[in-house]
Parts: C-alpha cells; structure tokens; sequence
C-alpha cells in the first residue's frame, strides 16, 4: 500500500484522470492515520472531503491548487472530520459546495451549506472528466459517494473504508439503508474504492460482498446472543455480540448493535421491552 505523509500530495496510481490524496492532520481512533481528502483532475478541480479546518491543512490545499481552478467542493457527509473546512475554501475559491445540509444531532457540522439541493444520480461535467453523485445513506442520513465515471472510481467517504468497518449511529444512521446502499453499488461499473479513512481497495465488489456479509453475519450474532441471554439490556449483549472487538471500541459497537436491533425489530425477528430486547 502507498505511504502517505500528512499535506502531501500523492498521485493515485492506475488513473488517466489525475487524483491526488491528500492525507489530513488529524490522527486518532476514529480516524486512523487521518481523513483522505482527494483533488480530481487537471485543470478545472474537485476537492473531495477538506476534513476539520485546520490552517496548515488549509495552505496544503491552496498550493495543491495553485493557479488553476477549483470548481467544486464536495462532501460525503458533514461530520466534523469531513466537511468544516469547505467554509473557508469556498470563501477563497469561490468553488461550489456539492452534498447534502447536516441533519439533526451531535457531532454534524451547520457550516457546511450547500448552494443547491443536490440529488441522486445529479452529474458534475468538469471538462475531462464527469462526477456522479451516489446516495448512500446508511452511516448518517445525508451520506453521499462520488463516482468519477470515467475510471470506474468511487470515492466512498465513510460508507466503505479500508481495513475496518463503518460505524452506523442511529437514529440518523440506520442499518437497513446501509445494507441497501451497498448492494446499490454493486450495479457500478467500478474498480477502485477511495475511502474517507485507509488505503484505495482495486478489488470492490469483493470488498462490498464481504461488509454484507460481515454486516448479516453481525446481525446473526445478535440473534444468537439474544437467544442465549434472554431478555436483556443492550450492555449485556454488546459483550457477547461483540467479544471480538478491542474493549476501548465498546461503545461505539453499542450504537452499531441498536441499529441492528432496530432493524431486526422492523423485520419482526425481535422487540424492545421495558427491560431492554428479546427474540419474538
């Protein structure tokens, strides 16, 4: 896999089209080595996720653009390691700020302020090159990929990532649009996947197969924990559901389980009780 180094930009290889990583300075838990940003093209520029504002960040874009044009901005999503320093860049640039307004709850960025109401299947011409927008709800409600059609790549935000699976936080995100959302990109002509977090993956659709089948694999598993345990609290199960995962990662596996349960109480496999969940 490529090395990266933070502000650097890294050309991706196997394109016609140019596309350059830019690694963001911000490390962590949650993020890994840091949030990918991606700059599209030769001349008329797209910036994929400028992550958190930071002002060395900042510069490392403004001298990866350069003299030529930045076009649009867009942003999977609007968590705070994705999208906040879209403001200043559009201020600068003058660029076009391509996704969908921060719906309600924590940790969503009301900055981020789209000029239009972007759409499903909308397209982007930037000369050579053309961008598509895929909506992928699942991890948060208004969670967008982007397809550049000519190379079969997308880049898929926190949808898909590299070596680790996405956390579902309900009840903005949700695990039956997530599942859905996935088998939506397995009618892509795609080849390449460039995630928000992690190295680019030149093999999707084996990629996307095996996070269904993790994903029901994990829902069968809450069944079986449910079965065994009875009646319980969701901080019962999680240990049992979960037994494979580091303890630190514990409480984040909780919010993906409720998405699970919640999915399984739609199905009618389970239902909520005053003492927590138990099988139908």
């Amino acid at each position: 896999m490529q090395a990266f180094e933070p502000g650097v930009p890294t050309p991706l290889e196997g394109l016609t089209i140019p596309v350059k990583r830019i690694l963001g300075r911000n490390p962590g838990p949650m993020t890994g080595p840091g949030t990918n940003s991606y700059l599209i093209g030769e001349e008329t520029l797209c910036l994929v996720d400028p992550g958190p504002i930071n002002p060395d960040q900042y510069e490392s874009f403004m001298q990866a653009i350069g003299g030529r044009k930045l076009g649009y901005i867009l942003a999977t999503h609007t968590h705070g390691d994705h999208s906040p320093a879209a403001a200043r860049i559009h201020e600068t640039t003058g660029a076009t700020q391509v996704g969908m307004p921060a719906p309600e709850g924590i940790s969503q960025d009301k900055t981020f302020q789209p000029e239009k109401i972007w759409q499903d299947g909308d397209e982007i011409d930037c000369g050579d090159y053309t961008i598509r927008l895929i909506y992928t709800p699942g991890h948060v409600s208004n969670h967008i990929c982007y397809y550049l059609v000519e190379e079969g790549l997308l880049f898929t935000g926190d949808h898909i990532l590299q070596g680790t699976t996405s956390v579902i936080l309900p009840p903005d995100g949700d695990m039956t649009s997530y599942l859905d959302s996935l088998r939506k990109l397995q009618t892509l002509d795609l080849r390449f996947l460039a995630p928000g977090h992690g190295g680019v993956m030149d093999e999707p659709f084996e990629e996307i197969g095996q996070l269904i089948a993790h994903r029901l694999m994990r829902e069968e598993k809450v069944m079986a924990g449910l079965e065994k345990l009875g009646e319980c609290s969701i901080g019962e199960l999680v240990l049992t559901v979960y037994d494979d995962v580091a303890e630190h990662l514990i409480p984040w596996a909780k919010k993906t389980m409720l998405a699970h349960l919640i999915k399984l109480e739609r199905d009618q496999r389970i239902k909520k009780t005053s003492l927590g969940w138990k099988v139908t």
